[in-house]
């Protein structure tokens, strides 16, 4: 099993995700653009696609940020969907998915930044692949923004500050606006990167101190469990 993470910024980290790779010793790459590395030029060689999360959005140009090629993320995303690719999104990287699907990714009502709960749809409580998870989750959060909806897309979970948190684009291509992948390593590297200062103004933004004494843990064992069941489908 080959998996490669396209990754836009350090802080960003793929945390539980690469965790979860490095566990069953599968190979690994990376495009880490913030870098200055290449997107792949093809996806013949891979398995899984996970695209990570980022402060651009879709919207944002190479003029605004020279190292981030949207257009180009959106066509390598296709590529590998339409390959059959397992593809997986997180908070950008899902905006990303459903902009290459032809959905436009829209603001979430609420800024969200912490630990909070997702509850799952009547279609998420249905789907084979989450059925382990609880009907309420608590899971990282770290997003303004939320992916488009595609006339196939299911949204498997929501929270009470964003409508869309996990969506179904097919039974091999997910995304994830929630951080289920966040450690308390990963959450230190997005607090020296964020200003958090407001936090207190916000109804579902926790302040840096809250932010490192979550467990993170208990989402991390979900997201392994999902991961698994995902790779036997393909």
């Amino acid at each position: 099993m080959h998996i490669h993470f396209i990754i836009h910024e350090h802080f960003e980290a793929p945390g539980a995700y690469e965790t979860w790779a490095r566990m069953h010793g599968y190979n690994i790459s990376y495009s880490k653009v913030y870098e200055g590395s290449p997107l792949l030029e093809t996806i013949k060689d891979i398995d899984i696609l996970i695209v990570m999360g980022g402060p651009q959005s879709p919207n944002t140009t190479i003029d605004q940020c020279p190292y981030f090629d949207a257009k180009g993320e959106q066509a390598l995303i296709l590529k590998a969907v339409v390959a059959g690719k397992i593809v997986l999104g997180v908070c950008l990287g899902a905006q990303l998915i459903g902009e290459a699907l032809g959905a436009h990714y829209e603001h979430s009502p609420e800024r969200e930044i912490g630990k909070f709960p997702i509850t799952l749809t009547p279609a998420g409580l249905a789907h084979p692949l989450f059925e382990h998870f609880d009907k309420v989750l608590e899971v990282g959060h770290w997003h303004n923004d939320m992916p488009g909806l595609t006339s196939d897309a299911k949204i498997i979970a929501y929270s009470e500050g964003c409508p869309r948190q996990i969506v179904a684009y097919n039974e091999r291509v997910f995304g994830f606006q929630c951080h289920m992948e966040l450690t308390k390593e990963v959450v230190a590297l997005l607090i020296e990167h964020d200003d958090l200062s407001e936090a207190a103004k916000y109804r579902f933004v926790d302040e840096p101190e809250v932010l490192l004494a979550h467990d993170y843990d208990a989402m991390n064992q979900k997201l392994y469990s999902f991961l698994d069941k995902l790779v036997n489908t393909y």
